[in-house]
């Protein structure tokens, strides 16, 4: 009776070179699913960050607008608020640019978690084929060659950066800075007026 040839399979668990190789990646397989995890609920949770900067941004000039009518309408002495106006003025110049730079930060943490998030799933996607084809052809897999391609591939994969355009992230910064040059202007006629 011809023997028949061992599924590949039965011949990696048989060869311990080929076993431990295939260990060694289901082992990083699932590091970089843990990690591919967690760069997601970093993603989330800066979203959730630069929402919440949104909300403090237009909270503050809603209600420093506010107290400052309630205050103008109340003292009928309009020059002497004119002449002072540099004080909430430059209060709210301070506190409008620190949280614009806090949402432009905040986006180019998202963006940098966003590209390295894209990386480990390549990262992933390289590792399967390679898992796969390690199952597939079993004995004949041949580890310098195959082991060696995989090497490869992670080092000469090359970040292609494309011309930089404007992108949503600079739109966002412009109508925040807009808003601020707006609320300045309305603080000026409140309180001059």
């Amino acid at each position: 009776m011809e023997s028949k040839p061992l599924h590949p399979l039965h011949q990696i668990a048989e060869n311990p070179t080929h076993k431990l190789l295939l260990k060694q990646w289901l082992k990083e397989e699932e590091l970089i699913l843990n990690r591919i995890s967690l760069k997601e609920t970093q993603i989330d949770s800066t979203r959730k960050e630069i929402t919440q900067l949104y909300c403090l941004y237009f909270l503050f000039h809603s209600i420093s607008l506010l107290l400052l009518f309630s205050a103008a309408s109340a003292n009928q002495n309009g020059p002497h608020f004119c002449k002072d106006s540099w004080v909430p003025l430059l209060c709210s110049l301070s506190c409008s640019l620190a949280l614009i730079w806090a949402i432009r930060y905040k986006n180019d943490v998202e963006c940098h978690l966003e590209k390295m998030l894209k990386r480990e799933k390549e990262d992933s996607k390289l590792l399967e084929k390679c898992v796969e084809e390690l199952k597939k052809k079993g004995l004949e897999f041949d580890l310098l060659k195959e082991v060696d391609a995989l090497r490869r591939a992670k080092s000469l994969r090359v970040e292609s950066k494309p011309v930089k355009k404007w992108s949503g992230r600079e739109f966002v910064t412009l109508f925040f800075f807009t808003v601020s040059c707006l609320v300045l202007g309305l603080i000026r006629v409140i309180l001059c007026s």
